[in-house]
């Protein structure tokens, strides 16, 4: 994960799997991407042994002296890849250490190659027909023939998070060549523009979705007066809200396919009734469908992830 120190404990995904992890008494053991080496094709990653808190003020402490140990990672029962992208070359490089450690037995969340198959804007293009209506390119001038048919559209870049870069342009925008040179970076770098959904003044949902089932309850990102991005990041307000027949039709039609690819914690987000991402890499808002009635998100992922692991035991 990132550093465990930086980490906003109330509202941080990664803090509430380790409480749930440790509810179902898993010794925890905490890394960051420094810490992973290959050795002789062999993939190891140095780990402190941590214990956690639901506190504010103390979230987490070392246990012992073994912040020193330099781990075979495919000794490990599960192995959390909870590091938030950029999606860089050394993110992919993470990857394919965890996947040596998964092929060493270790079961690994999510699957390293599926999260470098799946791109989180891309892989929505698996599932057009439950899409808004999308441009994949890095052409200005197919970007111009998008706006004009379209008139109304959102453009950003295909390895941004937290609304960052998120621009909506109609065909009397003059900053609209700006914006595609900016985001194509003079056409050598792909983005994507999708028809702009009014829906959002609703909130944009996440879903989350746990070895392809969704969880009941999803959180409605608001955006704030005059904002197009309904991300917490930029200012959102979260509602939890029961999931419409929309967004389950959705989850009926993705879930299949993210258990295949072994894409076992997933957040989809929904306008009104259409999919717009599906993340894969580092999911988050389930500290905030927690405070809602008696869901527990964490505890849902733990006890699948232990059914998988008695399972793979048994065979």
């Amino acid at each position: 994960m990132d550093p465990i120190t930086g980490i906003k404990p109330h509202k941080d995904t990664t803090l509430a799997l380790l409480l749930a992890a440790q509810k179902f008494n898993y010794d925890i053991y905490y890394m960051e991407m420094s810490n992973l080496s290959l050795v002789d094709g062999a993939a190891f990653g140095k780990a402190s042994r941590i214990e956690v808190y639901d506190s504010n003020d103390r979230w987490f402490q070392y246990l012992g002296n073994e912040s020193t140990k330099n781990y075979l990672l495919s000794d490990f029962d599960c192995i959390l890849m909870r590091k938030d992208p950029p999606f860089d070359m050394e993110y992919v490089i993470a990857t394919y250490i965890l996947e040596k450690a998964q092929l060493g037995g270790a079961l690994v969340v999510n699957d390293p190659r599926s999260i470098r198959d799946c791109n989180e804007k891309l892989f929505t293009s698996w599932f057009p027909d439950l899409c808004p209506p999308t441009l994949v390119t890095r052409s200005k001038d197919q970007l111009q023939q998008f706006m004009e048919i379209h008139q109304d559209i959102v453009i950003k870049p295909l390895d941004g998070m937290g609304g960052t870069s998120v621009f909506r342009i109609r065909p009397n925008d003059s900053n609209a060549n700006v914006i595609f040179e900016t985001l194509t970076k003079l056409e050598s770098n792909y983005c994507m523009a999708q028809r702009y959904l009014p829906q959002i003044e609703n909130g944009d949902k996440r879903v989350i979705v746990v070895n392809g089932q969704p969880i009941e309850y999803a959180l409605a990102r608001i955006p704030a007066k005059g904002e197009l991005r309904g991300n917490l990041a930029a200012g959102g307000r979260g509602v939890p809200q029961p999931l419409s027949e929309a967004d389950l039709h959705i989850c009926r039609r993705v879930g299949p396919e993210l258990v295949k690819r072994g894409l076992l914690f997933v957040g989809l987000d929904i306008i009104g009734d259409k999919l717009t991402e599906i993340n894969v890499t580092s999911p988050t808002c389930a500290r905030e469908i927690d405070t809602f009635g008696e869901i527990q998100v964490g505890e849902i992922l733990m006890a699948a992830l232990e059914e998988i692991l008695v399972a793979s035991k048994r065979s």
